[in-house]
């Protein structure tokens, strides 16, 4: 194997993401998780609460999906997973300044890990590097979420699973599309900026 093989970047090789185009090892890792986990905390607070659901229009979901894909799965969820273990300590950082596991949006955030893993995981092979692939990418994070975020409201609440869908789902879905789109939009021209600034890390095409 030939010397520019050996110091080939990380980005050339198979399952790499965005953040693979910084240079480093467990040190940056530890840092991109904290930096991940940074990013969902300040997203958090930007919500718009309805007066008919406990659920706002929060864009602490697209984050998680950015976190997700550019991370890769292991750090996407260890960035998911440490925002909820500090809300679940009690510091006030989830939607509306809220902590803890007794409130009725907390499903949803069990549905950031693993929406960040569904999503990290679809990254890993190359949905990311086109706008087909992160629509898909992101409407599945998206039934990950509700998977996670729906029964725990239904439970919370007292009601059916019919009227937690209703209150808890139905009126994000067009903020759920338009944050989709928002990520085909931003994760595809990133991997065309990197490589136009770092043409001898592209990935190759298929």
């Amino acid at each position: 194997m030939s010397q520019h093989a050996l110091a080939r970047p990380a980005l050339a090789r198979p399952g790499a993401h965005l953040a693979d185009a910084l240079p480093g090892g467990l040190t940056r890792d530890v840092l991109l998780v904290l930096a991940g986990t940074a990013l969902i905390v300040l997203a958090a607070p930007l919500t718009i609460p309805l007066p008919f659901t406990p659920v706002p229009i929060a864009l602490s979901t697209f984050a998680v999906f950015a976190v997700g894909a550019s991370l890769g799965p292991l750090r996407g969820v260890l960035s998911a997973a440490l925002y909820l273990a500090i809300g679940v300590a009690g510091a006030p950082v989830f939607s509306g300044g809220q902590s803890g596991v007794g409130i009725p949006t907390f499903g949803y955030i069990i549905g950031f890990v693993i929406a960040a893993a569904v999503v990290g995981r679809l990254a890993s092979h190359r949905a990311d590097r086109h706008v087909p692939g992160t629509l898909a990418l992101g409407a599945l994070g998206t039934l990950a979420m509700y998977a996670c975020g729906v029964p725990w409201l239904a439970v919370s609440l007292g009601i059916g699973l019919r009227e937690a869908i209703m209150l808890g789902v139905v009126p994000f879905l067009l903020g759920d599309a338009l944050k989709v789109l928002a990520l085909a939009g931003l994760l595809p021209t990133a991997w065309k900026l990197v490589g136009a600034l770092r043409p001898e890390t592209a990935p190759e095409r298929r």
